[in-house]
């Protein structure tokens, strides 16, 4: 989405203009790799066209899809013109290409959208029946529902098959990436052939450069501070970076200062500290469950004293399956996927590329990584056979218990994940209230 929320942002900002304001986003937005396409409107800004733009390009089609022709369709911007797929058609077809490197599990995909998949093929075939000619984009259609049906009778040459859904599938690429590219308003200076592909030259500057740009100077002028923080420092059981810029108007003539850091290497929370006082309530595994009464603990101290509540809420986790279960057995605190053994990994296409943060076991006295949604990477409890609950999760992000998180199971957990540190988010509040403070007594 073109970075759009951070525009968005910016608006409110302008439109607000408020004394000080606060910014947060990952330590990378410092850099000059989160960058802005420049789009239409920015052609007519001044203040953008300005700043230091860099020559970008887009690929739209790789050299090993290219057919006679390509280059003209995509100048065309044909994307109206009745060669786009249906959206679920798109999906059978770019999961069944996923599987290109795993037979076993194209078969059972093939399986399972078999029937519905044939008489969609079989209409491509039928529509392009006649005499009339071609052009290469439904040649390619064609030829790739030929040879899914004929892999789909006598389940022979698989290479064929998968060839013939490359080109095609590419093509559909490009055609929703020009179609990205349409509906956030890029500027698309040209498209060209670059190394046997196809590319859409663009524009872009640094997102960081943008808000400088727009709120550093006439008509709002506010004095901008950047800073990394890590949650850790702060009381956080977690290493999370954010990136935060902070922005005080100019005519309060004070100088904003980051929080100083609350704790140091030694001191740090871990993540015993954040969840083993409930580690032997059992969590369900619906989200209607209600909650559990939590006996006083008057003689707790640290992050157990500030995030224990009365009534524990969310403390839901996933129903996991067995070969799920047979995961978390094998491993031990500290090991994620790659520490398996081979037999153990057979459900994905291509377990070389997993990250090393799904199946991860959390080390008990150790702080944890980054919080993100720990259902999607199965993080499993320290000592526990199962995945680190909802509410797990929301202390490891330091939520008090007494906030209750609503709707669906994974909405939740992508809810947690999303956050800024409650801890955190308090510390630069209260620098930006202390600055706020003295200026209007």
């Amino acid at each position: 989405m073109n970075n759009r929320l951070v525009k968005e942002y910016v608006r409110a900002v302008c439109e607000l203009n408020p004394k000080a304001f606060v910014m947060e986003n990952v330590a990378m937005l410092r850099s000059q790799v989160h960058r802005f396409m420049v789009d239409e409107s920015d052609i007519h800004d001044e203040r953008i066209m300005n700043l230091n733009l860099s020559d970008d390009k887009v690929e739209i089609l790789p050299s090993k899809s290219m057919f006679e022709g390509a280059l003209e369709f995509v100048k065309n911007n044909q994307m109206d013109s009745g060669v786009a797929w249906a959206e679920p058609f798109y999906k059978v077809i770019n999961l069944l290409y996923r599987y290109r490197i795993n037979r076993e599990k194209f078969n059972s995909s093939l399986e399972k959208y078999g029937k519905k998949l044939k008489d969609q093929l079989n209409e491509i075939i039928k529509l392009y029946k006649d005499d009339r000619p071609l052009i290469a984009i439904h040649q390619n259609d064609v030829h790739m529902a030929k040879e899914i049906l004929k892999y789909m009778e006598n389940n022979e040459d698989f290479d064929a098959v998968i060839s013939a859904i490359e080109i095609p599938l590419f093509m559909q690429r490009a055609i929703l990436r020009m179609k990205e590219l349409s509906d956030n308003n890029i500027h698309v200076y040209s498209y060209c052939e670059e190394n046997s592909g196809i590319v859409a030259m663009v524009k872009s500057y640094a997102v960081k450069d943008y808000i400088h740009c727009i709120l550093g100077n006439e008509p709002y002028n506010y004095e901008i501070t950047e800073n990394t923080l890590n949650a850790i420092d702060y009381g956080a059981p977690q290493r999370r970076e954010r990136f935060i810029i902070v922005g005080i108007k100019r005519e309060l003539n004070v100088h904003y200062l980051a929080p100083a850091k609350e704790y140091s290497e030694g001191e740090y929370r871990t993540v015993h500290d954040a969840i083993a006082d409930i580690q032997d309530i059992k969590p369900s595994t619906s989200v209607d469950a209600g909650y559990a009464e939590l006996e006083p603990h008057p003689y707790a101290t640290g992050l157990e004293k500030e995030l224990r509540g009365k009534l524990l809420y969310n403390h839901v986790t996933t129903d996991t399956r067995e070969t799920a279960l047979s995961r978390f057995r094998a491993l031990k605190e500290g090991q994620n996927f790659h520490d398996l053994d081979s037999k153990l990994k057979t459900t994905y296409s291509n377990a070389e590329r997993t990250q090393n943060t799904i199946y991860m076991r959390l080390k008990y006295n150790e702080p944890c990584g980054t919080v993100v949604n720990v259902r999607k990477s199965m993080w499993i409890h320290p000592e526990l056979d199962r995945t680190i609950s909802i509410r797990e999760a929301a202390r490891l992000q330091t939520f008090p218990d007494s906030f209750v998180f609503e709707g669906a199971k994974d909405s939740q957990y992508q809810q947690i994940g999303n956050a800024v540190p409650p801890f955190l988010a308090r510390a630069i509040a209260k620098s930006v209230v202390t600055i706020l403070d003295h200026v209007d007594s």
